[in-house]
């Protein structure tokens, strides 16, 4: 579904809207949400986990750090982060990160087709730090080391394939990848103050073992157009990848990375910032930057893991805040999908959803405890749109 200009996002609790960077007010742009609501209506209680859904939602707990899965003997790893979704069958899988240092790797989540837990198990092991990551068009899953001169890791969600590190990607503090089966690239973001934002093209689409690595050239605007340039050592030492190209475009912390039709978003961190890559016109503008919201509360803070459904909705967690996933929609509306009452220790982490669409995983990275030991993983189903 093709976006529209961004930055026309409505103000929740404000009486404008953010319209290409400029307050529009009155006829100029059509009347803004009323605070608490977007396309799934407002907020409501806490339910029995502590989290806060629109009317139809309902939560439940899959799996807790430390604590075996239910139905299975497998003990869920702590520091749950970066995630998404497999079909299996007429079931499906869901695969976790762990983001700790040393002994980071990654779980698997096996559900049948009425959504029952079937099976849990490791499926990375021995690595640091995997925060975020992506999955690629052939039902891989690449797990990202979020440490200096980190790498990716390719795994498999079956568990039955060993993992393969993927030295070709480059080295450097990774956060999440994208597949563009269009282009037949993989995005990559770099959680650094000033990181980049790169691209991988393998040798072979479907090969990650070997390939070019290039960095994104622009100028230091919020928009404007972008090209792309090789990174001459990939290897990262004795210089840095973010170091090696003149006039690569520096990033305020990349965070999560999300491809669809065109088009890529990816979040920064330290500017609060959800930018969009236009491919087919090589530009590149801001989807939301909360220091444009002069009226009201911004409605997302801590931007972190992004995703995006089948109506074209973009789901972005947020790390800390007020531990909301929100959804900004193709109209350009920003609201809360739901918070997690209790638990303003911790951050949200991995949302995906079901091949069906139909449910939507999380984790609260610390949970309640604000402990990597304390991670709890979530299921949200419901009438999402699509």
């Amino acid at each position: 579904m093709e976006r529209r200009s961004l930055l026309r996002a409505a103000v929740l609790g404000g009486s404008a809207a953010v319209f290409g960077g400029t307050l529009w007010r009155g006829a100029a742009y059509a009347a803004p949400a009323q605070p608490g609501t977007g396309p799934y209506g407002a907020l409501g209680s806490p339910d029995a986990n502590g989290i806060r859904l629109p009317s139809g939602f309902t939560s439940r707990v899959i799996a807790r750090s430390g604590q075996t899965v239910p139905g299975t003997s497998y003990t869920w790893h702590n520091a749950p982060d970066g995630g998404a979704c497999y079909a299996d069958g007429s079931g499906w899988i869901y695969v976790s990160n762990s983001e700790i240092n040393p002994s980071g790797g990654a779980s698997a989540v096996k559900f049948s087709s009425a959504g029952a837990i079937t099976a849990a198990y490791r499926i990375l092991s021995s690595t640091r730090q995997n925060c975020a990551g992506g999955k690629t068009p052939w039902n891989t899953w690449l797990s990202c080391e979020e440490v200096s001169l980190g790498y990716v890791y390719e795994t498999d969600p079956w568990g039955v394939q060993a993992a393969v590190r993927r030295a070709a990607m480059g080295r450097f503090k990774h956060e999440a990848a994208a597949a563009d089966p269009v282009r037949q690239v993989i995005y990559l973001t770099e959680d650094e103050t000033n990181g980049r934002f790169y691209r991988f093209i393998p040798s072979t689409w479907g090969n990650l073992s070997s390939g070019t690595l290039q960095v994104m050239v622009a100028g230091s605007a919020t928009s404007g157009s972008f090209t792309w340039a090789n990174v001459p050592d990939p290897d990262g030492s004795p210089t840095a990848t973010r170091s090696q190209v003149s006039g690569s475009k520096s990033f305020n912390g990349g965070e999560g990375c999300h491809y669809a039709d065109d088009t890529v978003w990816f979040t920064t961190k330290g500017d609060n910032r959800v930018w969009q890559l236009n491919l087919t016109s090589n530009t590149y503008e801001l989807a939301y930057d909360d220091s444009l919201v002069t009226s009201g509360t911004a409605p997302l803070t801590g931007v972190d893991n992004i995703t995006g459904s089948s109506s074209g909705d973009l789901f972005v967690a947020e790390d800390g805040g007020n531990m909301e996933i929100c959804v900004i929609t193709p109209a350009d509306v920003i609201a809360p999908f739901l918070r997690i009452d209790g638990q303003s220790g911790s951050e949200i982490t991995g949302p995906a959803f079901s091949p069906d669409g139909t449910r939507l995983y999380f984790s609260s990275q610390r949970g309640t405890s604000g402990s990597s030991s304390g991670g709890i993983t979530y299921e949200v189903k419901g009438p999402f749109r699509s």
